[in-house]
């Protein structure tokens, strides 16, 4: 089993010369990206070109979403597919526990390994709306992650990933438990946990601490989120601390995109190469079905694109 080392605080320097901020990066690093299933052909169009753009960096895998309750089941499903089918890419499906029976999950699992996918992204998900932001587990259904970990683990041999939240869940009681809550779903069997977005190195590095010390040894990928739109950044955060200088960085950039974009793609290379320095060489890119501004990080990160023969 890969362990989950804390990484050593790299001494920092100021800049000198003509080195440029980035320009020492080795390019040693591997990265994934997630993806939602298209609604419209305009959508789809969009997705296939992020994909086809993005490729070339040659990801461990890309994940695709599940909508809440289920409501992308069959887009999410055809997606993967296609990807499998049509690409080299490793395709990771999402599957969630809600609104589902047990039986209605194995069948959906079963899809996919006979599909060739072996690789899913197990998750509780998300409360019903007429459930006023209260998980109802399926009364026929699995109860939780870390049981769906354990259910799809009995299926078939899937290499598994789940979440994790640096700054605490917002539905968790305290950030002990939510820990514990983790530890249950590594030891049900998962294979790596991706963490919520978030915007401190500080946060995900005092979470390795925690986590080490619960005894977590697989391995924590920081999930980084570049800020396409900073309003909607502010209402989707919940536990997660936005720095000052963030704001700062993205104040009055809300109606510009363009340049928005570009500061957006160098504040999440920056916070990037912060987890660089301290030891992080795996990278989670939540990419929103946009090519650039991962392209662009990952170009900062000193990651190119693999030679094809």
């Amino acid at each position: 089993m890969t362990v989950t080392t804390r990484p050593a605080e790299a001494a920092t320097s100021a800049p000198c010369g003509d080195t440029p901020l980035f320009g020492e990066m080795a390019g040693d690093i591997a990265v994934s990206y997630e993806f939602f299933p298209p609604k419209t052909e305009k959508m789809e169009a969009q997705l296939w070109d992020a994909i086809t753009e993005l490729a070339p960096l040659a990801p461990k895998f890309v994940s695709v979403t599940y909508g809440a309750g289920g409501s992308t089941r069959e887009r999410t499903h055809a997606t993967v597919a296609r990807i499998r089918r049509e690409t080299d890419l490793v395709p990771a499906a999402h599957l969630t526990c809600v609104a589902a029976s047990k039986g209605e999950i194995d069948e959906i699992a079963d899809e996919y390994w006979d599909a060739g996918v072996r690789h899913i992204v197990a998750l509780r998900g998300d409360p019903q709306p007429q459930d006023n932001g209260v998980f109802r587990a399926h009364p026929e259904g699995y109860a939780s992650a870390a049981a769906l970990v354990e259910g799809l683990r009995k299926r078939h041999d899937f290499e598994i990933s789940v979440a994790a939240y640096p700054e605490m869940h917002p539905e968790a009681s305290s950030a002990q438990s939510d820990l514990d809550n983790l530890k249950r779903k590594i030891d049900a069997g998962s294979t790596r946990a991706i963490t919520q977005f978030f915007f401190s190195a500080d946060a995900y590095f005092r979470f390795l601490d925690k986590a080490l010390a619960a005894g977590i040894t697989a391995p924590i990928v920081p999930g980084i989120m570049p800020v396409t739109n900073f309003a909607a950044i502010r209402r989707m955060s919940a536990n997660t601390e936005i720095p000052a200088s963030l704001e700062s960085l993205f104040a009055d950039l809300d109606e510009r995109p363009g340049p928005r974009a570009l500061v957006a793609a160098v504040a999440a290379a920056d916070l990037c190469k912060r987890l660089y320095d301290g030891g992080v060489r795996n990278f989670h890119f939540y990419t929103l079905n946009k090519a650039d501004q991962t392209y662009a990080i990952c170009q900062l990160l000193g990651l190119r694109p693999k030679e094809t023969v």
